[in-house]
């Protein structure tokens, strides 16, 4: 993908294309933000112009179609392994980038997910980052900058790339999707800024299974043990959905707490949902909401830390149905 390919991200564009114009990239960046915004596009960017026979990512070169394909010989792209990326993953790649490039002026290293290095993998990085090679270029990606070395961050160009706007995704749904209005505001809302979440494998769990999902959910009642019980049980099968799941469950009790304060129903996420939105404040007040609220963040970092899938859910849907 080009840079004119790229929605969005302006201002991140225009400071790299006069990098690269002007012959100032730096030798190390670091490109911050959420999962799934176009940091790694923008980085595939960089590097088709660097590799580029006519120095512009046309996209119609050799060079332009292996990177396209992802077997430029100068590119490497380093992944996690599991759960983190490990000291001989960086010692793999610093040999790589040891010798000359083979066909371009550079070699173009990716480091996907970078705060998952380990301690021993980000020092091993940090030899390379102080003694950069002129004909190497890293660029280093995160959705959690805070959590990398600050020794890696401060020898790496810092570049946040933010949320994409709504509208933004709303629009670009709607004419490459030809879905309808409610449900590219829905896929909108609820990609929290993310064009990877939008157009995704989500889409089928935010339009068709967040209904029952969510029906489920409001079904649920603290005088029924079982039904939450199996609740959590079938929601914890599902580990790599269940923070998307958690997030809709959040979604819905936002708009139910707007609803509780008389805000405009275009203000919801579950358009959709309206009638049921307003059945759920008729019982509820903002004390119990904003108590859910905090309940399902409270579940949300609780994953995060690797705890219990099911039995987060199973404390989680009991304080949902009291």
């Amino acid at each position: 993908m080009t840079f004119a390919q790229i929605i969005g991200h302006d201002r991140q564009k225009n400071i790299l294309q006069r990098a690269l114009s002007g012959g100032r990239l730096a030798h190390a960046y670091l490109f911050a933000g959420p999962e799934g915004v176009g940091k790694r596009l923008m980085a595939l960017a960089v590097a088709r112009v660097l590799f580029c026979s006519a120095g512009t990512g046309c996209g119609e070169c050799g060079a332009c179609r292996k990177l396209a394909h992802r077997n430029h010989p100068d590119l490497h792209v380093l992944e996690p392994d599991g759960n983190s990326i490990k000291i001989e993953q960086i010692r793999a790649v610093q040999r790589d980038l040891s010798l000359r490039p083979l066909e371009g002026s550079r070699k173009v290293c990716l480091i996907e997910a970078a705060e998952l290095m380990t301690t021993a993998a980000a020092n091993s990085l940090l030899k390379t980052l102080e003694e950069p090679r002129g004909d190497t270029l890293l660029i280093l990606l995160s959705s959690q900058p805070q959590r990398l070395l600050e020794t890696i961050r401060s020898r790496c160009q810092l570049l946040q790339f933010p949320r994409q706007p709504l509208e933004l995704i709303r629009a670009n749904l709607q004419t490459q999707l030809g879905i309808s209005d409610d449900e590219a505001h829905i896929l909108a809302a609820l990609s929290e800024g993310s064009f990877k979440k939008a157009f995704g494998k989500d889409r089928q769990l935010y339009l068709e299974e967040r209904c029952t999902l969510l029906k489920t959910l409001t079904a649920l009642s603290a005088g029924s043990i079982l039904p939450i019980l199996e609740f959590a049980e079938q929601l914890a099968g599902d580990k790599a959905t269940l923070p998307d799941i958690l997030e809709i469950f959040q979604a819905f009790y936002r708009d139910v707490l707007l609803t509780l304060h008389g805000r405009d129903t275009q203000e919801l996420v579950n358009l959709d949902l309206s009638e049921k939105v307003r059945r759920v404040a008729g019982r509820e007040d903002v004390g119990t909401i904003l108590g859910k609220l905090e309940a399902v963040g409270n579940a949300r970092r609780q994953l995060e830390r690797n705890l219990n899938p099911q039995l987060v859910m199973e404390v989680l849907l009991l304080r949902l149905a009291a």
